[in-house]
């Protein structure tokens, strides 16, 4: 998996990780295994905006970025996880 720009950090994924990407962060599937499987969720009221990189994208998409909430929890330790901290850090 790829995050971030073409010159972003390449990480290897193994059963049972969990990445949480946050809102404007460029990811992608470099290569995967036939019984790869992949679980997207968004907090309640928000959707999926896919930007591509192309002209022109950028004002709106940081627009909708600046637009997303704070998670109210942690989706895997709950209202105590380690993603509220981290999150506030940004």
């Amino acid at each position: 998996m790829q995050l971030g720009d073409e010159e972003g950090v390449v990480l290897d994924i193994n059963a049972g990780d969990v990445i949480i990407i946050p809102a404007g962060v460029a990811h992608k599937n470099l290569s995967s295994s036939a019984d790869f499987g992949v679980v997207g969720a968004y907090p309640e009221g928000q959707d999926w905006d896919m930007n591509y990189g192309k002209p022109g994208e950028g004002p709106n998409a940081d627009r909708n970025i600046e637009r997303v909430a704070s998670p109210k929890l942690d989706p895997i330790y709950g209202t105590d996880g380690p993603l509220l901290e981290k999150w506030t850090e940004r």
